[in-house]
């Protein structure tokens, strides 16, 4: 943990916002939270309570503990004491940009401003901040954040390389997996990547090809299993017989055929009518009879944190 990086703002507790809360505790931080919601604090209380004995089987950092956090209702006369900033305010513009104005504005000038937006640059809601906007990017989490390790840090064009290398560091040091987006882009990797499968598979089962149930065990069964191992190019280049040959190997057998794949994809893309969400809607809905997601969502979690362990003694495996 940088030693400069005691106390963190978090502004927001939606579904991100309190996954971050609780990670940041359990890796023994002090936690100033704010949430304009007249739920919000009840509701983070509950939601620390229910994953605390997640993060305690992970493995807590020294200093850890629930009693670090306060939830106050104006943030702006904590801001001048905080060492880091994670925003986690609803995905509207002009909102953010008066948000990051005042956030820039009341904490010192070398304290990094992390938004986990996770469509919209920062260069687009820095436009009003005068301290120090150098000090502003994006830290995109990937759900849930206290068990997912990804975060993607995006500067923009102006942040001061010296705070996305300080972002790195400060995500490192809470076990994160981070990665630095060297270019702006609308959606940044990660939700770019799922958007493209997820155009792909409404479309399948939108013809009708398969269901939505059948879908999702195509992936968990086989894309997504392998995938949690090896990401695309590594699997290309294990496809491909691996070692130095085996990437161009495989793009120069598969590539033609992968060629007329793409053509037909892009002849039968989904169309985001009425029409056609509400047909792929009913077969999601067929699934939803014979499933509770809630108990879904549970096992998805015991079962991350087993693979993330797993994954962790490996000394190749990222």
């Amino acid at each position: 943990m940088p030693s400069s990086i005691k106390t963190v703002a978090v502004i927001g507790t939606g579904v991100i916002g309190a996954s971050w809360t609780a990670l940041f505790l359990a890796r023994g931080l002090h936690v100033v939270v704010s949430d304009p919601g007249p739920e919000a604090k009840n509701k983070l209380k509950a939601y620390l309570s229910k994953e605390w004995p997640t993060l305690e089987g992970i493995g807590l950092s020294e200093g850890a503990s629930l009693s670090n956090y306060v939830f106050v209702d104006n943030m702006d006369d904590h801001l001048p004491n905080v060492d880091f900033v994670q925003e986690n305010a609803p995905e509207k513009l002009e909102f953010k940009r008066a948000l990051f104005a005042n956030i820039d504005s009341r904490t010192r000038e070398d304290v990094i401003i992390a938004s986990s937006s996770s469509g919209i640059p920062s260069s687009q809601f820095v436009t009003e901040c005068k301290k120090n906007p150098g000090r502003v990017l994006i830290g995109h989490p990937f759900n849930p954040p206290h068990l997912v390790p990804l975060v993607e840090v995006v500067p923009h064009p102006g942040t001061d390389a010296k705070y996305s290398t300080q972002a790195m560091e400060f995500y490192r040091s809470l076990h994160k997996s981070p990665v630095l987006v060297r270019q702006e882009c609308p959606g940044f990797i990660a939700n770019r990547l799922q958007a493209a499968i997820c155009n792909e598979a409404y479309s399948l089962v939108n013809q009708g090809i398969v269901s939505a149930e059948e879908l999702d065990i195509t992936v968990t069964a086989g894309l997504g299993l392998r995938w949690a191992l090896t990401g695309p190019f590594m699997t290309n280049i294990l496809g491909g017989g691996g070692g130095k040959t085996g990437f161009k190997h495989l793009l120069e057998h598969l590539g033609p055929g992968s060629q007329v794949w793409k053509k037909d994809m892009d002849a039968h893309a989904f169309k985001w009518d009425s029409e056609s969400i509400g047909k792929l809607d009913a077969s999601v809905q067929e699934w939803l009879n014979t499933v509770d997601p809630n108990a879904v969502e549970e096992q998805r979690d015991s079962v991350l944190v087993e693979v993330i362990r797993l994954k962790g003694q490996s000394s190749t495996l990222v």
